[in-house]
């Protein structure tokens, strides 16, 4: 459907920039991982070169029943943690004991990476999947978070701290970062972007939770990117983008019309993996005393089989 015969419902512009900026067939028909395709030889070596000083951080947020979901959202829970054994001793073996654990939980727990099978609209997923035949109650049989699993994640990732970049702990709910805010984050920050590197874009909206301890209103409005950032991403071929806040976009969206449009062009044309919930704030500290901004980036999703989603453990190296 072109923009010129598209109903008036908001979204316009989400089909205009989904057709230019389109990465489906660029890497082949049969293509299921989208930009993680630049993550090649060159971006991991890159990584890898900036790892000097022997010092990491972890981005993630905790997983329990203490994490930031509200169950706002259906499906979208706290972790459950459970034991099934509690040392026990084998029979015969009353030296040897062991305890055991089950965990319950959605896999957008905490932080998470969105698969290229979480967004679609009209009728398609990324590379032109038809949504109905991808889409089942056994999960996604193409696009799945399993598929991006198997591709060596491990590149250079580049901290964008605009809400430090403006002078300020966190942004304003509802604040759309454009390309504008993030070049000027960079030129702060003496640094640029390479293809195949993934991008952190701190708002400090992680501090409404960690700090302030509001979960409703982590969940609620939030700044974060906004739709100009997708030509900006193309242009720059970032592999991935992953942000502080909940929904990486801006929460509510500038036209107050349409959800999450970002999402849409970024996963369903662009094949972007959007990264959730990442905790940037020991990891901002040490970016500002140590005047190094970039950093090898480790964090391949889970391969759950025909998985929408996957918590992980992302580690910023240096």
């Amino acid at each position: 459907m072109s923009t010129s015969d598209s109903p008036d419902d908001g979204y316009d512009e989400v089909r205009r920039l989904g057709q230019e900026l389109s990465n489906w067939g660029r890497w082949g028909d049969d293509d299921e991982i989208g930009t993680l395709n630049l993550v090649d030889a060159d971006a991991i070596r890159r990584g890898a070169a900036c790892v000097r000083d022997g010092v990491g951080f972890s981005l993630a947020l905790p997983l329990g029943e203490g994490g930031p979901h509200t169950n706002s959202l259906p499906g979208r829970f706290n972790p459950h943690h459970y034991m099934t054994a509690i040392g026990l001793a084998v029979p015969g073996s009353p030296f040897f004991h062991f305890s055991d654990d089950v965990v319950v939980l959605p896999l957008n727990a905490a932080t998470q990476w969105d698969s290229l099978a979480h967004v679609h609209y009209e009728g398609h997923l990324y590379n032109g999947r038809p949504a109905a035949e991808v889409l089942t109650t056994e999960g996604a049989s193409r696009n799945g978070i399993d598929k991006q699993a198997r591709h060596p994640f491990a590149t250079r990732g580049v901290l964008v701290d605009v809400a430090r970049a403006r002078g300020v702990d966190r942004l304003e709910p509802g604040t759309p970062v454009g390309p504008d805010d993030v070049d000027a984050a960079l030129s702060a920050a003496g640094t640029t972007v390479h293809p195949g590197d993934v991008l952190l874009v701190r708002t400090g909206h992680m501090r409404t939770f960690l700090v302030d301890d509001d979960r409703a209103a982590y969940n609620g409005s939030a700044p974060g990117l906004g739709l100009a950032m997708a030509p900006w991403l193309r242009a720059h071929d970032v592999a991935a983008v992953a942000a502080d806040n909940v929904m990486v976009e801006a929460t509510p969206s500038e036209d107050g019309r349409t959800i999450c449009p970002l999402h849409l062009v970024a996963i369903r044309d662009m094949g972007l993996l959007l990264g959730e919930m990442f905790d940037l704030e020991a990891l901002s500290a040490h970016c500002a005393a140590t005047g190094r901004w970039d950093f090898q980036f480790v964090a391949p999703p889970l391969p759950f089989t025909g998985g929408i989603s996957s918590p992980l453990n992302p580690l910023a190296l240096f």
